[in-house]
């Protein structure tokens, strides 16, 4: 392909990007795609073509075929889950990732990338306020960008594992006595991280009643009792904005407890970690200081594309004791000698792309006022939204934490009969959940394209569905 046909095609899909985003921001695309399981099946040819295709024929072809069918996770009407944000400047930042293919496994294969992830992570830390030994400055800890939090949690579990047995905890005699603990507020990613680091279901601690945080003193009497037992505890995993009410463990008690009995404490704050950008929602006990691993969703409140997990940690041996790897066409003087930070022995894989490029963009193009503005503005918005569920008979708000407005009906009958028309309403998605053994609904603002009047419009909708509910 020509430089000046890939120009062209170029130029073509920005111009159908940003048509796209202007859809999504007058609301003219639905949330859910309408059609079946299958849709997109039939409408792919069985094999692969013989010969090549011309790319503006296989961009005219997403627009015709993949986009109709894809949930708009952009769309001022997503309220589910927690929001997935991108903007023009990370979008930009992955086609120069894509275009320039570094390879940034060690700091030898492409020295800018490494150097780039390590100021990009240290640049965060201090913008979130984290303890300064969670940065490479520090030349003790330091940050790297994983996947997802899901990969954070594991490559944390990982090094507490190896930590606590003493780099055998996959030898005879060893498995079956690590345990890993956390809540069952904890994220689904947190026992399947335990389950594939090979420690099994974890132990679930209680939530103190009403809550949905961990109880401070029933983890510590369940760490003594396994100690005592013949158990070894290696692990706790803290949350800071669990994901059906977005509550927070009291992180600095729970890192008090492990600090005295030499677990490792990850501390999963994927969605509300971000609010740590604006110092005014920073909550002290939430503070990591005694935690040894730390991850945020970049790609969930920064206007980060996914995916963009950080994930830093206070002692980087932990990480690189655990999962170093080496072989004799992986030597490098640099890394011989100690002199800079090879990212492979920083997470599961070998191979990893130019992951710092994106935030950088990001933080660049938006600078961190901006950002702040953007957490507020969406609290702003989920204040609006509970006010509105307030104002009407026959719901109920549950919480509101954040951008998070959990809410139900007087019943559990009709909140599930709503939960069921939401679920076939093309023009908006609610999460359904459950607290305290009772249904609810989950709305999460966070659309670059939220406004007051998409929050109202989107309101008149689960208003509608909630009035044909008796």
């Amino acid at each position: 392909m020509s430089e000046r046909a890939f120009h062209t095609v170029a130029a073509d899909a920005a111009g159908r990007l940003t048509d796209h985003w202007r859809a999504l921001a007058t609301g003219a695309l639905p949330v859910v795609p309408p059609g079946p399981p299958g849709t997109t099946l039939k409408a792919l040819p069985q094999r692969p073509p013989e010969r090549g295709e011309d790319l503006a024929d296989i961009l005219e072809d997403t627009w015709r075929t993949i986009v109709p069918q894809l949930v708009h996770w952009q769309h001022p009407h997503f309220l589910g889950y927690y929001p997935t944000n991108n903007s023009p400047a990370s979008v930009l930042a992955e086609l120069v990732t894509a275009g320039l293919g570094a390879q940034g496994m060690m700091w030898s294969t492409s020295p800018a990338a490494t150097e780039l992830e390590q100021r990009v992570c240290d640049w965060l830390a201090h913008a979130l306020d984290l303890p300064s030994r969670f940065t490479h400055e520090s030349g003790q800890g330091g940050g790297v960008i994983q996947d997802s939090a899901s990969s954070a949690a594991l490559v944390a579990m990982v090094a507490a594992l190896n930590r606590a047995s003493a780099g055998r905890w996959r030898d005879h005699g060893t498995e079956g006595r690590l345990r890993v603990y956390c809540t069952d507020q904890a994220n689904s990613c947190v026992p399947k991280a335990a389950r594939i680091a090979g420690a099994g279901r974890p132990v679930l601690v209680p939530t103190v009643p009403g809550t949905q945080v961990m109880d401070v003193a029933a983890l510590a009497r369940r760490l003594d009792a396994d100690r005592a037992a013949g158990l070894v505890p290696a692990a706790v995993v803290a949350t800071v904005g669990t994901t059906v009410t977005c509550a927070t463990d009291p992180v600095h008690e729970i890192g008090t407890v492990c600090r005295e009995r030499g677990v490792w404490l990850h501390v999963d704050a994927a969605y509300a970690g971000s609010a740590g950008l604006c110092p005014e929602l920073r909550d002290a006990d939430a503070r990591p200081d005694l935690a040894d691993s730390y991850a945020v969703n970049a790609h969930k409140w920064m206007r980060t594309g996914t995916p963009c997990d950080v994930l830093w940690v206070a002692d980087r041996n932990g990480l690189t004791d655990a999962l170093g790897a080496s072989a004799s066409y992986l030597s490098d003087q640099s890394t011989d000698a100690d002199e800079v930070v090879d990212f492979k022995d920083w997470q599961i894989p070998l191979g990893r792309p130019m992951r710092a490029l994106k935030l950088w963009y990001v933080l660049r193009a938006h600078g961190l006022e901006e950002l702040r503005e953007v957490v507020r503005h969406d609290i702003r918005l989920a204040v609006l939204l509970a006010s509105l569920v307030e104002q009407e008979h026959g719901l109920h708000l549950v919480t509101r934490r954040l951008g998070l407005v959990v809410f139900r009906a007087e019943t559990d009958e009709r909140t599930q009969g709503i939960a069921r028309r939401l679920a076939g309403e093309p023009d908006i998605l609610c999460t359904a959940a459950t607290v305290d053994g009772r249904p609810v609904l989950r709305a999460a603002l966070g659309s670059p394209y939220a406004d007051e009047t998409t929050v109202r419009r989107a309101w008149s909708i689960i208003r509608g569905h909630a009035a044909a509910v008796s």
